[in-house]
């Protein structure tokens, strides 16, 4: 399999920035919306992701899109594609 058939077949997510206190690793939190198989009521339900951010481009509040990549280590295993839109600072 040649890399590029790997790249196009990676899971992408999109999610907001929590945390970027670690080096060259910010933590990224997806939300998701489904609906309950049995209930039929509208479930939401998050999950944290630790993601590769090598310049360190992505600061806390931003929404950012990640992809799947090969395990970085014992937690990470998605990186930054890119940084959609940028937290609005507060001055």
């Amino acid at each position: 399999m040649s890399e590029s058939e790997d790249k196009k077949n990676r899971k992408i997510r999109q999610g907001k920035v929590v945390s970027d206190k670690m080096a060259k690793t910010i933590i990224v939190r997806v939300d998701r919306r489904f609906s309950h198989p049995l209930y039929k009521k509208v479930v939401a339900s998050s999950k944290k992701y630790y993601v590769h951010d090598p310049e360190s481009t992505a600061k806390v509040g931003d929404f950012v899109t990640i992809a799947e990549t090969r395990p970085l280590s014992k937690l990470k295993r998605w990186e930054l594609v890119e940084v959609v839109r940028q937290a609005a600072t507060a001055v």
